[in-house]
């Protein structure tokens, strides 16, 4: 028996193996080896507990443990060659850039041989590198750029998406985009939600959806300087990059709504409808529905049992609604029970 298993980092501490100790080693369950406890009188003098590395040992980027996890991951993302493969593939997927022709097989094929090490660099390949390679010709590597420089124009959520920030997926994407409006406006105030104390921290919290570990991961990713880096690379810092990410638009015709684009907060409960439909009518209508109000919160919406965020409301001046009210707003009023 040459392995056998400690399950993570608690473990290890919990049961005090260090480094040089004499272990119990059990089969759990008949099958996988299992260290059971330390066999104390045989501990070395000088053993020491072990220490886990706090950067990654492949791209040296931090290794962040999150409250609640188990493990410490790499946050060096997109730039992390233990990573990069996988990343590169979903940065390419159908529902981020969705490259035609570029599928997981080449991306792999790519990196082995040193074309692309991250997402910039497939915006810079060639046709004519491409057409040497065994498999390839003329055509289809013509057919192959023409693909990729189709998609140097990109929504906010796709662009979001194709990040691989842990915890954010499509649906994600989507909240954060419409929040935010901008790359720009998301990275400045990501890069300021790093202050706790800073607005923009509370502001991410605010969104619909959006937990304090989801937001620890958004905000993990933009503190690693390689995370920016990547983004500098792909668009530029003066927007000259390799791809123009465009600023979120609500579809037309959301347009004419009178929630469009406004920011919406729910208390009390409502006799028409529950609070998580009254939510998904907002978000239909064009508005950004948050849970806490603020002094960039444009409606309350009060219903029966309301708490403080009346008072608040109040404080900050933030226009209030009854629910008769917020059912004209969103065009149901005929709909009210």
């Amino acid at each position: 028996m040459q392995r056998a298993t400690l399950h993570n980092e608690d473990e290890i501490r919990r049961k005090d193996v260090r480094v040089g100790d004499t272990v119990i080693v059990q089969r759990a369950g008949d099958v996988i080896p299992q260290i059971v406890a330390v066999v104390l009188d045989r501990r070395p003098p000088d053993a020491e507990p072990y220490r886990f590395p706090d950067r990654c040992p492949v791209c040296d980027s931090l290794a962040v443990r999150e409250e609640g996890m188990a493990v410490k991951r790499c946050s060096g993302g997109l730039i992390c060659a233990a990573q990069a493969v996988e990343r590169l593939k979903h940065f390419v997927s159908r529902d981020c850039f969705d490259i035609e022709g570029l599928g997981e097989k080449h991306i792999a094929a790519f990196w082995q041989d040193g074309l692309i090490r991250q997402p910039g660099d497939i915006f810079r390949l060639k046709t004519d590198v491409i057409a040497e390679r065994e498999g390839w010709g003329r055509v289809s590597a013509s057919k192959l750029i023409a693909a990729i420089d189709g998609r140097r124009r990109i929504a906010l959520d796709r662009f979001i998406n194709a990040l691989g920030i842990p915890q954010v997926g499509q649906a994600t994407a989507r909240l954060l985009a419409r929040h935010y409006r901008s790359l720009a406006s998301w990275r400045r105030d990501m890069e300021a939600a790093q202050d706790p104390a800073n607005p923009a921290h509370a502001d991410l919290l605010d969104v619909h959806g959006i937990g304090a570990d989801m937001a620890a991961d958004i905000i993990g990713f933009f503190a690693e300087p390689h995370n920016r880096a990547v983004l500098d690379d792909l668009v530029g810092k003066d927007g000259a990059g390799e791809v123009s990410v465009l600023d979120y638009e609500a579809p037309t015709q959301r347009m004419a709504s009178p929630l469009a684009g406004k920011t919406i907060v729910f208390t009390g409960s409502l006799e028409s409808m529950s609070r998580s439909e009254a939510k998904a009518r907002a978000e239909a209508l064009g508005a950004n529905v948050a849970s806490s109000v603020s002094a960039k919160t444009d409606y309350l919406v009060i219903g029966a049992d309301a708490g403080s965020k009346a008072t608040r409301a109040a404080a900050l001046g933030v226009t209030t609604l009854d629910e008769a009210a917020w059912l004209g707003l969103a065009g149901v009023a005929g709909e009210a029970c």
